[in-house]
């Protein structure tokens, strides 16, 4: 299977190609890193399946990181991903950013308790805590929203944060980001896929909406 990855929830974006054989094994046959706000995303995608020598209906599956994140990005990567199934009939799955992120820090040689530390914006912060080995990865908290208040009492202890920017708010922070070929591999491991109308991005904040006032008429006459 030929999987084209898009990790495109942090200021890093990437896309790659991972193969898989039978035996579920994962081969990174290329992989396009490029940083800022204005990433060619096509380009992109162009750039890794050249490198890997393949040509766009050669890709069985495609593997979006749905954050949290970016939702400019990964809004971007949910839609080429719905595109691509309408057109090739290839097979979706997204995952989870912050799993990306630790699987990517294992991937680094990291191990030990780690908190994936994301911005949420309105100084808030998507948390969720990762306990890595060089076999294996387990989620131990769920992913969820806190304050700075909180992940700075984690802080104490010898935990290590970890993130895209997360040495912005804690210096004794790593940056970590989460990386398409990790994704791929973890891809890879997985058969929970999905159709193109069911691919959403994580988002933990409760819906708040304000009903709008009825129109006004002005009145006519005297």
């Amino acid at each position: 299977m030929k999987i084209l990855a898009l990790e495109f929830s942090s200021t890093q974006r990437s896309a790659a190609v991972v193969s898989a054989d039978a035996a579920k094994l994962s081969l990174v046959t290329s992989e396009v890193l490029e940083s800022g706000s204005n990433v060619n995303s096509l380009a992109l995608i162009e750039e890794a399946l050249k490198k890997a020598a393949l040509e766009r209906e050669q890709i069985d599956c495609v593997a979006v990181g749905i954050g949290p994140g970016s939702y400019t990005g990964i809004r971007s990567a949910i839609a080429l991903a719905q595109g691509w199934q309408l057109a090739r009939e290839c097979k979706l799955i997204g995952i989870s950013s912050a799993e990306c992120i630790a699987a990517t820090a294992q991937e680094e040689g990291l191990t030990g308790i780690v908190d994936v530390v994301i911005d949420a914006q309105r100084h808030e912060f998507y948390l969720c805590r990762y306990e890595i080995t060089a076999q294996a990865l387990k989620a131990i908290e769920p992913l969820r929203i806190v304050t700075m208040t909180e992940i700075q009492k984690r802080k104490t202890s010898d935990e290590l944060a970890i993130g895209p920017e997360v040495t912005r708010w804690f210096p004794g922070g790593r940056t970590v980001f989460p990386r398409a070929c990790i994704l791929g591999k973890i891809a890879n491991r997985r058969t929970d896929f999905v159709a193109g109308e069911k691919l959403e991005p994580i988002y933990l904040r409760e819906p708040n909406f304000v009903k709008a006032p009825p129109p006004r008429f002005a009145r006519e006459g005297p």
